[in-house]
């Protein structure tokens, strides 16, 4: 669906950001890759965020981001900082993080 007047597009912005999100949250982790590109994926959190350490470490596929090969592709994220989500607004937040490569020493 194309939405060509702009004051058209703009209610729809204001009707996403107002919606009841029931107490979760939307927090977006953000980080470098290998190519030192941006990514970012986002998570749902059950509650409103005070601290860095209420958010959790997440993982990705390192191999797609040219941090990792194939075998041993795992790369964890970890919150380093985070602040208010200008885009969705109420609570929601965007989160810098750290990449680590996975190390499995069962092998």
């Amino acid at each position: 669906m194309e939405i060509k007047d702009s004051s058209s597009k703009n209610a729809m912005l204001e009707y996403l950001r107002d919606r009841d999100q029931r107490g979760k949250i939307i927090a977006e982790y953000i980080w470098m890759d290998g190519g030192n590109g941006l990514r970012s994926k986002c998570r749902t959190l059950p509650q409103r965020v005070k601290s860095i350490d209420q958010i959790p470490e997440w993982n990705y596929d390192g191999s797609s981001t040219y941090q990792a090969v194939t075998s041993n592709s795992e790369i964890i994220i970890k919150p380093q900082f985070f602040f208010p989500d200008p885009f969705r607004g109420g609570d929601n937040i965007m989160v810098l993080c750290d990449t680590y490569q996975w190390k499995d020493d069962s092998f």
